[in-house]
């Protein structure tokens, strides 16, 4: 008897429209197989996306050409979309892998927004967590960013679900060659112009030489740090809604919405700052950034805590940072850190 993949099914709810997106690639076509075989008794109906990306020429006609052959033979309906991703990542100041994946995502939100699909369902597995996670670590995350790949991405429109997380590429290959079925090598994954490709093709490699299962091992700590943050989001935003000052203090006592065109600005007390522990600064100042619509890297938040003199005991100073009242600092973004005698404020324009 055939194996199964081991599918998240509990991502599935009965009644749910599962539009699997279809590059042609190995695991996305053995995903929309085991949905095939498994959507009467999970109570779902089953279709499937493809994007040709206008990148790879012939080579993506002959994916298209694919996946249209296996949808036909499964007997599921398949939306097809065209896009010039070069073009447009060039415009946007892109990657192509960045413009790729937000075409991608545009096209779920269509899938979604019109009703087609209640669900996407894209065939990441735990090869995918663990090169995301890995890259993550060598460009300095977060926690948040450590969480790698969720297995469920709320978008406006709807979800896109990630069954496959708990699958290997081995689990994959093993499931196609029990049935028969090819699938398309996309022959940019092997360039070693991509950061992902020559994580997979040399990092990977040598790290399973310490640990064989050290796939298995950055998902898990993906999973950990999901749950982390998943504890920390409530209590921030409640710490947040408690200390944050918006405008700006006047003379006389009480606050002044901002003047400047644009002008947003969250204040916070130094000495509630200071009554703090440091993980609950940073994470407080980072969902201020958000909140005024900017994201802080570490060594920018690093930065703001010694203008506020709050940074960690035996921190280096940093000439370019001024840690005396009435200073500021200017960051990415258009974000801006100002320090008097008594408050911190962030503010953007």
């Amino acid at each position: 008897m055939a194996s199964r993949l081991p599918l998240n099914t509990a991502l599935l709810r009965p009644g749910d429209r599962v539009c699997v997106a279809v590059s042609g690639g190995a695991d996305s076509t053995a995903l929309l197989l085991a949905l095939a075989e498994q959507s009467a008794s999970l109570g779902v109906g089953l279709s499937a996306a493809h994007l040709h990306h206008g990148i790879r020429g012939a080579e993506a006609d002959g994916d298209t050409t694919f996946v249209q052959a296996l949808c036909d033979r499964l007997n599921l309906s398949l939306h097809v979309e065209h896009a010039d991703v070069p073009t447009g990542a060039k415009a946007a100041g892109e990657t192509l892998e960045e413009a790729a994946r937000n075409a991608r995502l545009q096209m779920f939100d269509r899938l979604l927004a019109s009703g087609v699909a209640t669900a996407v369902a894209t065939a990441h597995t735990e090869d995918d967590q663990a090169e995301t996670v890995l890259m993550k670590l060598i460009r300095g995350a977060w926690t948040e960013g450590l969480g790698g790949i969720a297995p469920v991405l709320e978008r406006a429109s709807g979800r896109v679900i990630r069954p496959l997380l708990g699958a290997t590429r081995q689990h994959v290959v093993a499931f196609l060659e029990q049935r028969d079925t090819a699938w398309r090598e996309d022959s940019t994954n092997q360039s070693q112009a991509y950061t992902r490709n020559r994580v997979r093709s040399q990092l990977m490699p040598l790290l399973r030489e310490f640990n064989p299962s050290v796939a298995a091992t950055f998902s898990a700590t993906a999973q950990l740090a999901r749950e982390e943050e998943a504890r920390w989001q409530p209590e921030i935003a409640r710490l947040l809604g408690q200390l944050a000052l918006l405008g700006k203090p006047v003379r006389g006592g009480g606050r002044a919405v901002a003047t400047a065109p644009g002008e947003q600005s969250i204040g916070f007390e130094l000495e509630r700052l200071r009554s703090l522990d440091l993980p609950t600064r940073r994470r407080l100042l980072r969902a201020a950034a958000e909140r005024l619509g900017s994201r802080l890297s570490s060594a920018e938040t690093l930065r703001i805590l010694l203008l506020a003199g709050l940074a960690p005991a035996g921190t280096p100073p940093d000439p370019t940072v001024p840690s005396k009242p009435n200073s500021r600092v200017d960051l990415q973004g258009g974000l801006r850190a100002e320090r008097s005698m008594r408050e911190l404020r962030l503010l953007v324009r």
